[in-house]
């Protein structure tokens, strides 16, 4: 059944190609001799000139890095790696297991725990500092709520699985 189809495509190969063929060879004859054309309508355009203007700098509101909305952020931050810490420790004390491959290098003790966690709380602050000092607010902020996030659900997830 297969072959019937391909039967009839290759029986409209010829009439197709001629049919093409054909009407090619009109599309080519409407060329246009450039001897006809006028020495006089081929003019370079005049010369544009374009004055630049200084671009007027809109003032972009700035804030200080420690302000009230960055300290909230920061604080609850540390409260929610402080409860991930604490929640790790229970688990993992328990014979839990931990999920995180880098916090996993630091869990066989709990100093080791808590500087990991300590670590990653400067590290939140820091990156946050080099948003602020490049102009980048809205990821300064967002750097903070994506810590929070990910220290809410480890929590949420070591306390649901005890």
């Amino acid at each position: 059944m297969p072959t019937n189809y391909l039967r009839a495509i290759l029986k409209l190969r010829m009439p197709v190609f001629l049919a093409l063929l054909t009407l090619g060879s009109t599309a080519v004859a409407q060329e246009v001799s450039f001897a006809l054309l006028r020495p006089e309508a081929i003019t370079p355009a005049p010369a544009v000139s374009v004055s630049i203007q200084p671009a007027t700098s809109t003032e972009v509101p700035t804030h200080r890095f420690w302000d009230r909305k960055n300290t909230a952020l920061f604080a609850t931050s540390a409260a929610f790696t402080t409860a991930d810490f604490f929640v790790t420790r229970a688990n993992l004390q328990s014979g839990g297991q931990e999920f995180n491959p880098v916090t996993r290098m630091f869990g066989s003790s709990s100093a080791g725990l808590a500087a990991n966690f300590a670590g990653e709380t400067i590290g939140v602050i820091g990156i946050s500092y080099f948003f602020h000092k490049t102009g980048h607010h809205k990821l300064e902020r967002a750097v903070s709520l994506v810590n929070i996030g990910s220290s809410a659900a480890a929590v949420s997830f070591g306390l649901a699985h005890r």
